[in-house]
């Protein structure tokens, strides 16, 4: 593996090696020079991806904190190092991940999906709106928007337009090309209307808290970006009819096809029943843990632990999802990195710097160019993670300022509920577009324009959101 990747290797090495040989800038430190370098390193190794990312985030912290580059001390140096596996956001997400195994292996996910499209699926739209919806039911609980729709949804949906002849290589557009798009349009809006359906969206609460003392929780969160994510979801299989409509508009052997599935399913299990109320459980305790007293972190290993006692999984599946356990040192080791660059100075010298080119604007075009840059931004990467971590503390560094505090947490909002929908713009953008994208069903040169216009659709709806909540 290590040799097949010399070069993406090489590439991060050099260019951190290269950043920390420049002269140092004025107003900032040499070490906070030698981090940010190190820190530019593991972004690039993450876009680049030579070796498994959390063994890169990994890497980067125990070389941060063997070199003493943030902390006076050696204590400080390991305190640092392990400050990311202490924050409750990390812990959420390997509950979450758990929940979605919950979902899979039950059959509860798979069960859902097919009701959908027994009950919806007479029509290519009513096809459209089913798949639509399976991603919206299963949202909220499952974190990885690849586990939904790639691992979850695809294997189910990918079925239908083959029934009707229509194939990668034969009348992709007759069906196969419109349930694609539908697919990975309504996940990227599912991905920014719950802080729980993505897992860079956690992460990203966390940063904030770090960078601005703002706190987001899980009813605010929905509150507040739901204003225009659910007139958008429920938009995004008729927008996706319109712009690029299936040739095949009737579907009658879809409902068909369900119904003879969820026969072989057999009568709704014990296991899909405990699912259900547990996750239902789950999420009434995150959008009310505030009134009741409960954590949103303390609420999901809760229930966690209910999975494994009641058996829908096991304790064999909590310790050996590698998943889950590889999300979690990653996201770990990549908030402690983030807060290296706060800690050592060098967002606040860079936050500066970007400042001084805006402060004749008005605060909430300040705003506005913020968000659309962020979003934009992406186009870069290959990771929403990479993204997250690279720019999202830059932004609310630069955010602190110039605008006045009661704009900081408005633009946070904005900002974080960004992430899930700039997954669309390209094949590569968030983790199922590879999949969606590998069915065959779209060529590379429509998904670039179908991406630009669902992109500037969302981007649209992000922005008026900004007017309404500012």
């Amino acid at each position: 593996m290590f040799q097949n990747n010399k070069i993406n290797i090489l590439i991060p090495l050099l260019v951190g090696i290269i950043v920390a040989l420049l002269p140092t800038p004025e107003g900032l430190s040499v070490n906070a020079q030698y981090f940010f370098a190190l820190f530019l390193t593991v972004i690039i190794a993450l876009i680049l991806e030579p070796i498994p990312a959390a063994l890169i985030g990994l890497t980067g912290v125990a070389f941060a904190a063997t070199f003493g580059l943030v902390g006076d001390t050696a204590k400080a140096s390991r305190d640092w190092a392990l400050s990311g596996f202490s924050n409750g956001v990390i812990w959420l997400i390997f509950a979450a991940f758990m929940f979605a195994l919950g979902y899979k292996k039950s059959g509860l996910g798979k069960r859902i999906a097919l009701l959908l499209v027994k009950y919806l699926g007479k029509t290519s739209l009513g096809l459209g709106y089913a798949v639509a919806f399976a991603d919206g039911v299963l949202s909220p609980f499952m974190p990885s928007n690849t586990a939904r729709s790639a691992g979850t949804i695809f294997p189910i949906a990918i079925n239908i337009p083959q029934m009707f002849n229509s194939t990668p290589e034969h009348e992709p557009r007759k069906l196969g090309g419109y349930i694609s798009w539908v697919a990975i349009a309504a996940t990227c809006v599912t991905s920014s209307m719950f802080l729980t359906a993505l897992a860079p969206n956690l992460l990203a609460v966390s940063l904030v808290e770090k960078s601005t003392g703002i706190v987001i929780n899980w009813a605010q969160w929905f509150s507040t970006l739901g204003i225009v994510m659910v007139p958008l979801f429920l938009l995004v299989p008729f927008l996706a009819y319109i712009i690029y409509p299936p040739e095949q508009k009737k579907s009658p052997e879809a409902p068909a096809w369900a119904a003879k599935e969820l026969k072989e399913m057999g009568p709704i299990s014990k296991n899909e029943l405990l699912m259900l109320g547990l996750g239902m459980l789950a999420l009434v305790m995150w959008i009310f843990g505030k009134e009741i007293g409960v954590n949103g972190t303390t609420a999901a290993i809760f229930v966690l632990s209910l999975l494994v006692l009641t058996n829908v999984i096991s304790w064999e599946d909590v310790i050996t999802n590698k998943a889950a356990i590889n999300v979690f040192i990653w996201f770990a080791t990549l908030v402690a990195m983030a807060s290296g660059l706060k800690q050592v100075g060098y967002l606040k010298w860079a936050a500066g710097l970007i400042a001084g080119s805006l402060s004749g604007f008005e605060p909430t075009m300040i705003v506005i160019v913020l968000v659309v840059l962020f979003f934009l931004f992406h186009y870069l990467f290959a990771s929403v993670t990479a993204h997250t971590v690279a720019l999202l503390p830059l932004f609310l560094g630069v955010a602190v300022n110039l605008l006045p505090a009661e704009m900081i947490q408005p633009l946070s909002l904005l900002l974080v509920g960004s992430l899930g929908l700039m997954g669309i713009i390209t094949p590569y953008a968030t983790g199922p577009s590879p999949i969606w994208y590998g069915a065959g069903y779209i060529s590379q040169a429509t998904w670039w324009k179908l991406g630009a216009i669902f992109g500037a659709i969302y981007l649209g709806a992000l922005v008026l959101l900004g007017f309404i909540i500012l």
